[in-house]
């Protein structure tokens, strides 16, 4: 599945319309929708389940409409005690965390929701295909453009590659620190809403630090109909998944951390001060990345939602029933499916709390928006974040530091857990200036 495709499929319908649609784009929705849906059904049948939940409806007036009522929006209150394990013993040392609970809190995920990654995972070959100076706004850059071929020779008919690009200052006297984000891919044609703001990149160069660009899509596409192509597919030699096989999230977060292989060889980058940025399903797959690999130094995950650091036991807005749906099932292993069907929710054994746990003592930064973005429930992710304190805590660090839900554009950033609600939309402009000064400040970059 292309970039193209990706966008074909998720926002065309959405964003263009059916009106402005060619007849090419619409066989290619038709086809993916077709593909991903008898992947789905075929992972159904493997988990013998016959029927799942319904998601909930972002129409008001539709069928099972999502809930934003906050009286209604904790049915399971009790979250999973991150401090006690398995055997009942609670953990009251650091030492005891970290060679005890933090790996069964990695296993439940592994087995329950994002899915085993697999041993033995390709080579990856970066390729640099060119070097440009530029100008960005005022700054002079350099733009480096990379390739990561990788390694096919166990199954030759999938070729996969990593689109990766750097921008560095010009000129810079020791190794920078870098942000690197999980983009998104627009068709040529396609023009997003216009911006008054001043472009991330531009104000990262600004601080003298770098700015990397990974597209998710180019190895890994965003839809059931790609789990047989790209490093997924590679893996499994164009055979559908297991249940317990790993899930697109996770495989973005791969690709992330090759492309830190990568930046740990670059002289100009200081690659132990690199941090992970993503928005809405990227803010998920930013979260994963932050779990599963202890290098990225910081994170700003953005509207991530169920399935990132929403609670999953939360009804408000977004479901795990969505999430389980054929539309969206491939972010997750095909395990987490039964949360939507013969489980429930409070059967799940550990929540977004959990996966925060697995992020500490390190710093992130939780974005989001007050005004449609209620979807992704700030407060469920919130209070999500606040859960994890006692983790945080255990190993010498404030997390949140808070259990008070702030007001719109109220900034939090007591300590390793910053939290801002600005006053638009699902977008991450009004918070990136926040974040990089947070980021600053945590990584000691002032």
């Amino acid at each position: 599945m292309n970039n193209y495709l990706f966008f074909v499929f998720l926002f065309v319908p959405i964003l263009v319309g059916a009106q402005q649609r060619t007849p090419e784009q619409d066989s290619l929705i038709a086809q993916t929708v077709r593909k991903s849906k008898a992947d789905h059904a075929y992972m159904l049948h493997q988990l013998s389940i016959k029927e799942l939940r319904p998601g909930r409806s972002g129409n008001p007036n539709g069928i099972n409409p999502a809930n934003y009522e906050e009286s209604e929006a904790n049915p399971f209150p009790n979250l999973p005690d991150l401090l006690t394990l398995k055997s009942g013993e609670k953990v009251s040392t650091p030492k005891q965390w970290i060679t005890l609970r933090r790996p069964e809190i990695e296993y439940l995920f592994n087995e329950e929701i994002y899915g085993i990654t697999p041993k033995n995972l390709p080579a990856v070959n970066w390729v640099l295909l060119k070097s440009n100076p530029e100008k960005l706004g005022n700054y002079d850059v350099n733009v480096l453009t990379y390739s990561g071929q990788v390694a096919n020779d166990t199954y030759p008919s999938i070729s996969v590659t990593i689109d990766l690009t750097i921008t560095l200052p010009a000129l810079q006297a020791q190794p920078v620190p870098i942000v690197m984000e999980f983009a998104f891919v627009f068709p040529p044609g396609f023009n997003p809403p216009p911006s008054n703001e001043i472009s991330w990149k531009e104000q990262v160069i600004a601080k003298g630090w770098g700015a990397a660009v990974i597209i998710p899509t180019s190895y890994q596409a965003d839809n059931g109909a790609g789990l047989t192509e790209g490093i997924i597919g590679l893996i499994n030699q164009g055979k559908r998944r297991s249940p317990s096989d790993w899930g697109t999230l996770k495989a973005w977060g791969w690709g992330a951390s090759k492309a830190l292989d990568l930046m740990e060889t670059i002289p100009q980058i200081n690659a132990e001060k690199v941090a992970i940025m993503g928005h809405s399903r990227f803010g998920k797959a930013a979260a994963v990345t932050m779990a599963y690999d202890s290098r990225f130094a910081i994170a700003y995950i953005a509207s991530s939602g169920e399935g990132g650091l929403k609670l999953h036991r939360r009804d408000f807005g977004e479901i795990v029933e969505n999430i389980a749906g054929p539309g969206l099932y491939h972010w997750m292993s095909g395990s987490f499916l039964n949360y939507a069907g013969p489980k429930g929710w409070d059967d799940l054994p550990i929540d977004a709390h959990s996966l925060i746990s697995l992020i500490a003592p390190r710093p992130f930064f939780i974005g989001v928006g007050a005004n449609g973005d209620n979807w992704t429930d700030p407060k469920g992710m919130f209070m999500a974040a606040a859960a994890a304190e006692p983790v945080y805590q255990l190993l010498g660090k404030i997390g949140i530091g808070t259990s008070a839900f702030p007001a719109v554009e109220e900034l939090i950033d007591l300590g390793e857990i910053g939290f801002r609600l600005h006053p638009k939309g699902h977008v991450t402009g009004p918070n990136w200036p926040y974040f990089i000064e947070f980021m600053s400040k945590k990584l000691d970059l002032e």
